[in-house]
């Protein structure tokens, strides 16, 4: 107000250089600070994905269907006709998209927890990989942010390598599944996969989130535990096709959300487990902050910082038909690379040396 009051003093004095000065330099009062600003888009940038996580693929297909009962029906059924004819796509590598990847916004994305990708091995061009990711957490923010997006910079720490990140099938049967494919995401399904692996050529890491939905009914902030004594598929799958496997544990997935945890056997958690089984992704209770407000609930992830480690690769041989003891053998190799991964980082990112990973 008193910068206003001496440049009206100006004009009445003849002096317009105060005016201008006044124009150049609006008082702070008036404008929002850049870190608020900043802030808020960050927020906004995590808020619209996990909007569209939760209800894109729902609210399009309404709007297909009631499309069709307007005058834009030929549109809806030109589109209608052309996802037909593209059903397969998402199973045979996709369509990726480097711009998409590079987006703006998905910079607003990582450094709204932040989110950080931490190399610690090269993984070679002339190899394929599958890289376990651990643990779920409510939404795989580490994982889409890391592998989904150029906002940690995959593509300069592991030159030569496409990440594609498999996620629920049902997701690439609902309208505008580009938005997925153009972050290289796929279906995490065995056509989808042997795909990647074995007619892409090399280069190819093909990302699985090992526990699944199940794991995600388990996470909790400052809960160490990943589903794995009894996921071997994913093991079998890299012996029969001759690629290498690598451990990756991201810390601070689980702190994203609170959750209300269930204990087994009860009504509410036979429900959630009915609804997994017939829906592919399991119903949690969670919450987070508001949009604007830190200290109300709301679907806002926390502000808690991610931290993705990607471990050695361990070296698998090729076998069409491997037994069950190979296919112990290399669950167990995993499983130990995973827990020294996870003893080896776990107190430069937040966790005391007396926090034990617990493999369930």
């Amino acid at each position: 107000m008193k910068t206003i009051l001496a440049a009206y003093s100006g004009v009445l004095r003849g002096t317009g250089t105060s005016v201008l000065s006044a124009l150049q330099k609006p008082p702070s009062a008036f404008w929002p600070r850049r870190s608020r600003m900043e802030k808020h888009l960050q927020a906004i940038s995590v808020l619209q994905w996990v909007v569209s996580f939760l209800a894109m693929g729902a609210v399009c297909s309404v709007l297909l269907l009631y499309m069709f009962c307007t005058d834009c029906w030929l549109i809806a059924a030109v589109y209608t006709t052309w996802l037909i004819l593209d059903w397969n796509t998402p199973k045979r590598g996709g369509r990726r998209s480097s711009w998409v990847r590079s987006w703006t916004v998905w910079t607003y994305f990582r450094d709204y927890f932040p989110i950080r990708l931490v190399k610690t091995h090269n993984l070679l061009p002339n190899r394929n990989y599958i890289l376990g990711y651990h643990p779920h957490g409510i939404f795989c923010f580490g994982a889409f942010c890391n592998f989904g997006t150029e906002a940690t910079g995959f593509s300069k720490k592991f030159p030569g390598i496409r990440p594609s990140l498999a996620t629920l099938a049902g997701n690439f049967r609902l309208p505008l599944r580009d938005y997925l494919m153009s972050g290289g995401i796929c279906p995490v399904n065995k056509n989808s996969i042997d795909y990647l692996l074995s007619q892409n050529g090399t280069g190819n890491a093909v990302i699985i989130v090992i526990g699944g939905a199940a794991e995600s009914l388990q996470c909790a902030p400052g809960r160490n535990s990943v589903t794995l004594k009894k996921r071997k598929g994913f093991v079998r799958l890299a012996l029969q096709k001759g690629s290498d496997l690598v451990p990756v544990y991201s810390f601070g997935e689980n702190d994203a959300y609170k959750q209300v945890i269930f204990e087994e056997g009860s009504y509410w958690r036979i429900w959630q487990k009915r609804l997994h089984k017939l829906l592919g992704f399991a119903p949690c209770l969670f919450h987070g902050c508001g949009l604007f407000f830190t200290n109300s609930c709301g679907i806002v992830p926390f502000c808690k910082p991610i931290t993705t480690v990607v471990g050695e690769p361990i070296t698998v041989p090729k076998m069409e038909d491997p037994t069950e003891e190979m296919v112990d053998l290399y669950h167990e190799m995993y499983i130990r690379s995973l827990l020294n991964l996870f003893d080896k980082y776990k107190t430069r990112f937040g966790l005391k040396e007396s926090d034990v990973l617990h493999i369930q």
